[in-house]
């Protein structure tokens, strides 16, 4: 079990550290760029216990793919399906060199 602070904390992908406003500013986009991609079910950021959105360094790697799309001229909500499909795509290949080493040992 992984404890709730502590250094271990700075290496999890999925530890919420970033406010909306440093999370806009790390991927070069607006907090609406993120209320966006929220809207369109592309991440979920955990609230802090006053209501504040807050982000993961892997929510973060998302909405920046989202945002490269986005610039090359592609709407939200289909940037939103493509990465989310890029991701799952991602997760089957692991998935599938998982099981083929397993396979071969």
């Amino acid at each position: 079990m992984k404890p709730s602070h502590g250094p271990d904390r700075l290496d999890d992908d999925d530890y919420p550290a970033y406010t909306m406003g440093r999370a806009a500013e790390m991927i070069g986009a607006t907090p609406g760029f993120l209320r966006a991609v929220g809207e369109a079910g592309l991440i979920t950021p955990l609230r802090s216990d006053g209501g504040h959105r807050r982000y993961s360094r892997y929510q973060l790697r998302i909405a920046a793919r989202a945002r490269e799309l986005v610039d090359q001229g592609t709407p939200v909500e289909a940037a939103c399906r493509i990465v989310i499909l890029e991701d799952q795509l991602d997760e089957a290949l692991r998935l599938n060199a998982e099981l083929r080493r397993a396979e071969d040992a």
